[in-house]
Order: C-alpha cells, then sequence, then structure tokens
C-alpha cells in the first residue's frame, strides 16, 4: 500500500513539473511585455529577456508552489500541540539550490556577451580622441559642484554599440547623425546636410551611426523599441550603431534623471522609407536656407537705418515721418 502511494506520488510531482515547464516555456515566449521590436538587434536582446523570462516563471512556480504545498500539508492539525521533528538540515539539497541558479547565471551571462558582441558593443576600432581641446565642464548645475576634465591626448575607448562584424562587411556607408542633449530637448544635425532638427528621422534599411554627446549634464539617449540606451556625457562622445528594420514613429526618451524637467525630455523618432526620407531632408535643406536668407541678422549691413527699423516701428505704432527724421539727423548720418 505505501509503494502505491509513493508512486502515485511521484506521478504526481512528476506531471506537475512537466505542466509548469511547459507554461513556463509558453508564457517566457509570450509574455507580451516589450514593445514592438524595430530593428534587428532588438530582437536578440528579446531573446535574451524570453529566455530570462522562462527562466524566472519556472523558479517562482516551483518556489512558491513548494512554500504553498508545504503551508498545506505540514499544517498545524486541530488539537496537536506538539513540536515539529528537529531538522539540522540537508546538505545535497543546499548544494542543489545553490549550484542550480550559479549554472542559469553563468548561461545567462555567456549568451548576453555574445549578444553583445554580435550587435557591436566591443567594437574597440571606435576609439577615439575627444577633441583638439582641452574640455572640461561641471558635474552639476549647483555651487561648488566637482569640476571635470578630459585629456586630449589620451585615447579613450569608445563607449556604446559600433559596428557588428557583420555591418562592418557592407560596402554601403552608415548615415552619421550627431545628436546632443541638453536640458530639456533633443537636437539631432545630419552632418552630411547641415540639416538641424528637434526629431530624429531615419530611413529604413539602413545602417544608422549615432555620434552621442551632452551640452550640460548627464542624460541617456533611450529607443525602447530599438532595445537600444547610451548615455550622453558632457565632453565625451558615444555611439550607437543599428539598423532600422521597420517603418513607423517611435519614441526617443531621456533615461537620464538631468534636472527639474527631465519627464518632458521626450521627442520621436520617425522610421521612413528611402523615398519618403529623402523628401523630408531636401524639404528641410530648403526651408532652412529660406530662413537664413531671410532673417533679419543674415544680412544686417544691406539695410538702411530705416528700413532696419521699419517692422519694428510699424509694431510700436511709429510713423514714417519720424524715421525720416531720424535718418536726416546728423547721428543718424554718423552711424550710416
Amino acid at each position: 500500500m505505501r509503494k502505491t502511494v509513493n508512486t502515485s506520488s511521484r506521478i504526481t510531482i512528476l506531471l506537475t513539473g512537466i505542466a509548469a515547464t511547459l507554461f513556463s516555456l509558453w508564457y517566457g515566449q509570450n509574455n507580451g511585455l516589450l514593445p514592438v521590436a524595430a530593428s534587428e538587434d532588438a530582437s536578440q536582446v528579446d531573446g535574451i529577456f524570453s529566455l530570462m523570462m522562462t527562466v524566472a516563471t519556472g523558479l517562482f512556480l516551483l518556489i512558491q508552489g513548494a512554500l504553498l504545498f508545504s503551508a498545506i500539508k505540514f499544517r498545524r492539525r486541530k488539537g496537536d500541540e506538539t513540536d515539529g521533528p528537529p531538522i539540522a538540515g540537508n546538505v545535497p539539497l543546499e548544494i542543489a539550490w545553490t549550484a542550480i541558479p550559479t549554472v542559469m547565471v553563468l548561461l545567462i551571462s555567456v549568451y548576453s556577451f555574445d549578444v553583445y558582441n554580435t550587435m557591436g558593443g566591443l567594437d574597440r576600432e571606435a576609439s577615439q580622441d575627444p577633441g583638439p581641446q582641452k574640455v572640461s565642464y561641471r558635474s552639476g548645475q549647483h555651487p561648488g559642484s566637482e569640476l571635470l576634465a578630459f585629456d586630449p591626448g589620451q585615447k579613450y575607448l569608445a563607449l556604446g554599440v559600433g559596428a557588428s562584424p557583420q555591418q562592418k562587411e557592407e560596402p554601403e556607408e552608415p548615415l552619421p547623425v550627431e545628436v546632443n542633449g541638453i536640458q530639456y530637448a533633443w537636437i539631432f544635425t545630419y552632418p552630411d546636410t547641415g540639416v538641424v532638427s528637434g526629431e530624429l528621422h531615419l530611413p529604413v534599411g539602413r545602417q544608422i551611426d549615432l555620434k552621442i554627446t551632452a551640452g550640460d549634464v548627464l542624460h541617456a539617449f533611450w529607443l525602447p523599441e530599438f532595445r537600444l540606451k547610451q548615455d550622453a556625457v558632457p565632453g565625451r562622445e558615444t555611439q550607437l550603431r543599428f539598423e532600422p528594420n521597420r517603418v513607423g514613429e517611435y519614441s526617443v526618451v531621456c533615461a537620464e534623471l538631468c534636472g527639474a524637467y527631465h519627464g518632458v525630455m521626450k521627442t520621436t523618432l520617425h522610421v521612413q522609407t528611402p523615398e519618403e526620407y529623402e523628401h523630408w531632408s531636401q524639404e528641410q535643406q530648403i526651408a532652412q536656407a529660406d530662413k537664413l536668407e531671410n532673417s533679419v541678422a543674415a544680412t544686417p549691413n544691406s539695410r538702411s537705418a530705416s528700413e532696419f527699423l521699419a517692422p519694428y516701428a510699424e509694431r510700436m505704432g511709429v510713423e514714417s515721418q519720424t524715421l525720416e527724421q531720424l535718418k536726416a539727423s546728423p547721428t543718424a548720418s554718423a552711424s550710416n
């Protein structure tokens, strides 16, 4: 009879373990906790996340299940005032629950290292000199904050995600974009065209090379849908290299507490078709060229005093005769 009970218990434990394993595998792949993946790098990071969720779900079910089973199975019965059996320890059990998590952490570490290398995280060819002049900045805005400096004569290992081994073999040059984080906005400059924008526009299917820095304090450039995040450091350039593979609009967020209005330091990343991106780039070049030509400060010496002051005088209600008198006065003539 006892042998039959033990066999039944073992079968129950085995079936329960199989069910918990299958549920952990399913939930690890179908948890729905991550936003849409918009790059190849994102799918690789998602693989690590799915593995960690599978392991975490299995451990949760195992530990919580054992606690719940023990609380019910070994609860104090009504009228039982005796003490529980004295248990000093179980060496094999302690070895098992130490060794298994250790092996899991090592496997996840090796997997993460491989993905990081595949994404270009170990691209040491991007080491750089921060600039021809000594760069200094304050680490905060409060009086007495520490003054930090970078020596231009020293080579620094590039920070961020550079070109992956596969990307280095591609003949097409990546699209360079300079990213500057300031309180509380992101400024994007396209060196190839001279376009400056408060929103990031990128063509789908092309390698992008972001050069990131900060103009005041530490920021963190975060693209949730691309699974990429990199610090923006004053006085030092960091890098992100990736390829968008999904057209759409995505969030650009600052993930580093940078001041009182840190929460509003957001903008939009537009991933467009090559044709749409080229159209946007040409529009921006024309619009910014027109603004430069039509600005008052662009050609101040080509205007007379009355022409220069006419728009302001009209808004202030000053009559044109008054401007003519100003032009004819000796002081105005001397200034011209």
